[in-house]
Parts: structure tokens; sequence; C-alpha cells
């Protein structure tokens, strides 16, 4: 896909729900990401099976200190958050300056919520 312009709203539900092949999956989960809109790429990579691209999604999301991108893949995972992911998450987004999102998952990490 490579600089190509992205799917609009409306292409892109239509992509998700037709069949697509894994390897047509993965690159718009590509194109997405390389254009920095994760949260659009996480359907596309589950689409394609890309567990340890979800993965690392995963745990760039923590490392970003982004609550809202860490639920999305968590949910994509069926796989919650855990305790010791929402603290961490809690540090990096103090680091930054991500004061919501710190206090909301120090409030999850303290809660064992997802």
């Amino acid at each position: 896909m490579g600089k190509k312009k992205l799917p609009g709203p409306i292409e892109r539900r239509h992509l998700i729900e037709r069949e697509l092949s894994t390897a047509q999956a993965l690159r718009y989960a590509e194109a997405y990401l390389e254009e920095g809109f994760e949260v659009d790429a996480i359907a596309f990579l589950v689409k394609a099976e890309a567990t340890d691209q979800l993965r690392v999604l995963r745990g760039r999301s923590i490392e970003a200190g982004d609550g809202f991108l860490l639920r999305a893949v968590a949910s994509a995972m069926e796989d919650p958050p855990k305790a010791e992911e929402w603290e961490a998450l809690s540090e990096a987004a103090a680091r930054s300056g991500k004061e919501h999102y710190a206090t909301d998952a120090l409030r999850h990490a303290e809660r064992g919520e997802s």
C-alpha cells in the first residue's frame, strides 16, 4: 500500500467485513500503523491473525501511556489488561504528562479492573 491514501471509514468497514487474505489484511494493518492509526490497524491485525504484532502493539500502548489503545488491543486479543500492565501504563502516562490516563490506569490497577 505504501503512501497510498488510506480507505475512508465506510470503505474500511467494508474491508473488515469481507474476506481478505492474511497478506492483504496485514498490508492494510501495516499501512494504518505507518500512518499512526494504531486503533484502525487492530481489526486488520485480528483478521490477519497477527498475534505477535498485536502483542507488540499492546506493549507500545503501555510504553506510550495510552489507556485507550491498551483497551482496544486487549479487547481484540480477548485478554483483559493485567494489574501490572495498568501500573506500567500509569507510570508511563505520568512521565508523559498524560495525567488522565495515569489516574485512570492506576484506578484500574488498584481495583484489578480491565
